[in-house]
């Protein structure tokens, strides 16, 4: 079955260099100290932390999912493009393959960036993707860089 993509833009105050390397190149360390309670840990098991590198998120305890397992693809500090796959996890349970991230921040015309993701789902044999479970993860997802935004807004030294 063919894959089915999604696409969404959000829209942060942040400058696009900072709010990259607060939720992406750091993020193993700032997200479980915003979001104790979303997560336990991010841990690096294969690489740098960039392009090949393999991370595995643990989710906090009484959550649905427990933890999900991903390959960097791409990481360009430049652009500040990021690509991932989720290879293993809950998330993907008997009916998905894999999942593939798209991330680009681009920057707005006022200093704060747009954030520009796609998501393409490749499901196992004739599972349809849910389309509300994808939207109730987009806004889990979407929290988490609200909570980095405050965090930086707070802290205009941090990532600076």
């Amino acid at each position: 079955m063919a894959a089915t993509t999604f696409s969404h833009e959000y829209t942060y105050t942040i400058p696009p260099a900072r709010l990259f390397k607060a939720s992406v190149l750091d993020s193993h360390n700032l997200f479980p100290k915003l979001l104790p309670q979303a997560f336990k840990s991010i841990e690096i098991l294969r690489g740098n932390g960039g392009a090949g590198s393999i991370k595995q998120i643990n989710l906090g305890d009484g959550k649905t999912l427990s933890f999900l397992k991903y390959h960097i693809d791409e990481l360009n500090e430049e652009t500040y493009t990021y690509n991932y796959t989720l290879i293993e996890g809950d998330a993907l349970s008997d009916k998905l393959e894999k999942i593939t991230y798209e991330v680009k921040f681009e920057p707005t015309a006022n200093g704060g960036t747009i954030s520009k993701m796609t998501s393409k789902y490749y499901p196992k044999g004739d599972y349809v993707v849910n389309e509300e479970e994808v939207m109730a993860g987009k806004e889990k997802a979407s929290g988490m860089y609200k909570a980095v935004e405050a965090f930086l807004l707070q802290n205009p030294e941090a990532y600076a």
